[in-house]
């Protein structure tokens, strides 16, 4: 088996559905790489650049949050949101990011500081795709 089928769900539609060679993202225990026949496992996604590998080529996109479910066969990747790099507003990411710094480093009791580490986290996703 030299591929399998990834399938990338959104609440407003299906980001993805395909074979593919390999597929990398971020989790919360770190970075994951999957290839065909991957031992399965369900994981918890973090914020970061997700990486397709396709036969011909390579995709990125920007993936925020979510849940996958990796079977030997197939990823199903549950998305809160993802992006493609056309999608993505690079004014407002460099935006989200400054304020997110800004609140990092500025911290007053009411700083809620995950949802903060939590955006710049997405801010720099996005960013990071564009480059």
């Amino acid at each position: 088996m030299k591929e399998f089928t990834l399938k990338i769900i959104a609440p407003d539609r299906v980001f993805f559905e395909g074979p593919v060679t390999a597929v990398e993202f971020n989790t919360t225990e770190g970075q994951i790489g999957v290839l065909p026949a991957h031992v399965p496992m369900t994981v918890i996604v973090k914020p970061g650049v997700l990486t397709i590998y396709e036969e011909e080529q390579m995709k990125i996109a920007a993936l925020h949050a979510g849940f996958a479910e990796i079977l030997q066969d197939r990823v199903t990747i549950l998305a809160e949101v993802i992006e493609w790099p056309d999608e993505i507003d690079e004014e407002r990411a460099l935006a989200a990011k400054q304020r997110a710094q800004e609140r990092l480093q500025t911290k007053t009791p009411e700083t809620d500081i995950a949802r903060a580490e939590t955006a710049l986290l997405r801010a720099l996703a996005r960013i990071s795709v564009l480059k």
